[in-house]
């Protein structure tokens, strides 16, 4: 059975790369926990459907080239956990939704 492509992935090219990371599903909404908020509507998040593995793969080639991460969504932060990029300190949540900023 074929792996869903559940998450989207958008590469900004930088100084160093600037990697968004988003579960499908959670694009197009505004997450808001006063004062915390997070816009998701945007061209930031809005990148190509991957499955996990492609994602898994994307992070360990950008990764390797110093890149930066902003990871949203249960499903990419588990991606990104299992990796070692994250761990649970350096997660927090707005309105529910787990997010991490990963700046190496």
């Amino acid at each position: 059975m074929e792996e869903e492509k559940s998450i989207l992935i958008n590469i900004h090219k930088s100084y160093r790369p600037v990697v968004a990371i988003c579960d499908k599903e959670l694009y197009g909404k505004k997450l808001i926990d006063d004062p915390k908020q997070l816009d998701l509507t945007g061209p930031f998040f809005k990148g190509e459907e991957k499955t996990q593995k492609e994602v898994q793969q994307a992070i360990i080639d950008y990764n390797q080239e110093d890149a930066t991460f902003n990871i949203v969504g249960e499903r990419s932060i588990e991606v990104a956990k299992n990796l070692g990029l994250v761990k649970d300190e350096g997660i927090t949540d707005i309105d529910g939704i787990p997010l991490a900023l990963v700046l190496l």
